[in-house]
């Protein structure tokens, strides 16, 4: 009987043990943007977009905040950002493999948003799963990818704001 309750207390610490390591990561595209400069800003429904996007994800304990230099993807995290009190860090869209080794490395719970082209990449490289590629006029998708346990649990959702 005793060695019952002492595998049992052991199974527990390795338990809790596991729940250290888990993390989530949360990638967009950036919202709407201008269509008249080369680095535009986000519309006005893309600020709103940008905001909603803080809103839904208030509550998911995202500790770190990364987007690329851009004006648009840097606007997009902003409102996040400012309502967790965190800073927004640059990685470079260039440079995916590298930045999707050191997102699971660093094991952190994290908002990343990119772009069209490199967001579903991004996924790609920290699933191993395909996904589809977003169109030019598509700013709905949020990836949430889990990891639990050592396993990995991507899911996509689709933001209900959608601008005319």
């Amino acid at each position: 009987m005793m060695k019952l309750i002492l595998l049992l207390v052991s199974l527990s610490f390795s338990l809790s043990a596991y729940s250290d390591n888990d993390f989530s990561l949360y990638l967009v595209r950036h919202a709407e943007k201008q269509s008249d400069k080369d680095n535009p800003s986000l519309t006005s429904c893309g600020l709103f977009r940008a905001k909603q996007l803080a809103t839904m994800l208030s509550e998911t304990g995202i500790n770190k905040v990364y987007s690329t230099s851009y004006q648009r993807t840097l606007q997009t995290a902003t409102p996040f950002a400012m309502q967790s009190n965190l800073s927004v860090k640059h990685y470079s869209p260039k440079n995916l493999a590298d930045f999707a080794f050191q997102l699971k490395q660093q094991q952190q719970s994290s908002l990343i948003v990119g772009h069209s082209n490199t967001t579903p990449k991004l996924v790609e490289l920290l699933t191993g799963k395909k996904v589809a590629k977003l169109s030019e006029d598509n700013y709905q998708m949020l990836y949430q990818i889990q990891f639990i346990n050592n396993e990995m649990i991507l899911t996509v959702l689709k933001q209900p704001l959608q601008c005319k």
